[in-house]
């Protein structure tokens, strides 16, 4: 049964949450390609900021630190030194972002300051590594379909034979690490359900 709830809702259970990596609440949204998951942090943060008084929480996506399409999923002791150990500790974080155009990450960096609330999105965010530092733990899913259309709309379908790996490469590693099943809320990315898609999202559990 899909449920529709309010991202305001969601903002005040991971407030009222404990914050777990250093003086931080970690929400980390996880999902395959195209489930939507950019788009549940985005309205997520918009709505944290709400909460917040205005501030809005830093909301860091996984695809910023790969090196690369071969870079899916060892990427993260890149993610834990730059941004995780520091906000542990109290201290803000930097990562440099990877350029898919250049091919190489960018020499600016890109602040991570310490906040109520940090948003990880990306494919592997919820990893096990990571939950029990995890105040919530998001896993975005849509059919196969829907997702590989997506992808294609949005990044062209000259990247056909590198997504297919891509895709073979996170049903692995949901299976392997069981995300999908220990993640506190399951959402459903493409819902048919009537409503207010920047308010609003559809839980499946």
């Amino acid at each position: 049964m899909v449920v529709v709830e309010a991202y305001a809702e969601l903002a005040r259970r991971a407030l009222a949450g404990p914050a777990r990596l250093g003086r931080t609440r970690l929400v980390a949204v996880d999902g395959p390609s195209g489930a939507g998951k950019s788009r549940f942090a985005a309205h997520l943060a918009d709505a944290l900021a709400v909460r917040l008084g205005g501030a809005r929480p830093p909301v860091v996506h996984t695809d910023d630190l790969l090196d690369g399409w071969d870079d899916q999923v060892t990427f993260w002791p890149r993610l834990d030194e730059e941004v995780l150990a520091p906000l542990r500790e109290g201290k803000p974080g930097a990562y440099r972002r990877y350029s898919w155009v250049r091919q190489r990450f960018l020499a600016r960096p890109v602040p991570v300051p310490v906040a109520q609330v940090l948003v990880v999105e990306g494919v592997t965010a919820a990893r096990a590594v990571v939950r029990p530092e995890a105040t919530l733990s998001v896993f975005v899913t849509a059919p196969a379909s829907v997702r590989l259309a997506r992808a294609v709309a949005r990044d062209g379908s000259e990247i056909l034979p590198e997504l297919r790996r891509w895709h073979a490469g996170e049903r692995a590693h949901f299976a392997a690490d069981g995300t999908a099943a220990r993640a506190d809320l399951l959402v459903d990315g493409a819902p048919r359900l009537p409503s207010d898609a920047d308010r609003y999202y559809a839980r499946i559990r």
